[in-house]
């Protein structure tokens, strides 16, 4: 908790932590930082952790018969590109720059210019695959108005850092809750671009099928772009053999119908990428229960 005269000692600590591991690798050559810090975790701080704990029992659950060696595989994989991803975030203006030039593919693209032509407002949903802000960064640099929605962190010095990190690839920015919902409706309701991830836990959510299984889903994606008139493509950044670079593929808008019958739609779509890229889902977060 945050006392009176400000944070409390956890979350001082917490902060002096994070500093501690994020700062030596900011320090590095960019190339160099996204490897090195995707190997320490892999390797050091994912073991330690506990994290592959929740990799393994989420791989299990979707695909029992995978064996054992490539479960393993998969944990050391998962946890490298999180990390990649986590200092990518933190990398700032070096990362916005790298990736502004990210290529766009895929029938969204015209769907999306289109859209921007006629002043009308997009939701563009992705999941917790490769890295979601690239394709933010690349959308911004093409011009669109891009927001995004985001959960804030407990701990309110970490959040201060998070909050700087996330509103260096683009503004505005809007916490969950009544406050930042009201601005990401009046943005949406302006003609913005709305970036929103499904893969999340919903304990009040609809179970969908996700990668073959039911798994709480919000509608609110759905909901949102029926209640506005809002164009909705899901939109991808799959990190490239190389482990730095991107490409951004924008498939074609969802056709409104309802809200459950289009967000299966949009589960069904992240199921297809993550079956093509296995190890770039954030297989260590919560999805088809809560633990």
């Amino acid at each position: 908790m945050t006392t009176a005269t400000g944070p409390s000692t956890k979350h001082r600590l917490e902060n002096l932590a994070a500093r501690l591991v994020i700062t030596p690798m900011l320090a590095l050559p960019y190339p160099a930082r996204i490897r090195t810090f995707g190997w320490v975790a892999q390797h050091v701080l994912g073991p330690v952790s506990g994290v592959k704990k929740r990799i393994r029992a989420n791989l299990a659950h979707v695909f029992p018969d995978m064996p054992a060696p490539e479960v393993e595989r998969m944990c050391g994989a998962v946890i490298n590109n999180v990390a990649r991803a986590f200092i990518e975030m933190f990398s700032g203006a070096e990362f916005v720059h790298r990736m502004a030039d990210t290529p766009l593919e895929g029938p969204g693209v015209a769907a999306l210019d289109a859209a921007h032509a006629e002043g009308r407002p997009v939701v563009l949903v992705s999941g917790h695959i490769g890295n979601y802000d690239v394709a933010r960064i690349t959308l911004r640099a093409r011009g669109f108005n891009v927001g995004g929605l985001y959960a804030p962190m407990r701990n309110p010095l970490i959040n201060r850092r998070y909050v700087t990190a996330i509103e260096s690839a683009g503004k505005p920015m809007f916490p969950r809750g009544r406050e930042g919902m009201a601005g990401m409706l009046r943005f949406l309701r302006g003609g913005g671009m709305l970036g929103l991830v499904i893969d999340q836990y919903m304990e009040h959510g609809v179970p969908l099928d996700f990668l073959g299984k039911p798994a709480p889903t919000a509608l609110s994606a759905a909901e949102i772009a029926l209640k506005y008139n809002a164009v909705v493509v899901p939109g991808y950044a799959i990190r490239q053999p190389d482990g730095l670079s991107f490409r951004v593929h924008l498939e074609a808008p969802v056709p409104h119908t309802d809200a459950v019958t289009m967000t299966q739609v949009l589960n069904d779509s992240l199921s297809e990428q993550v079956r093509a890229h296995m190890d770039q889902w954030f297989w260590l977060h919560q999805r088809w229960f809560k633990r």
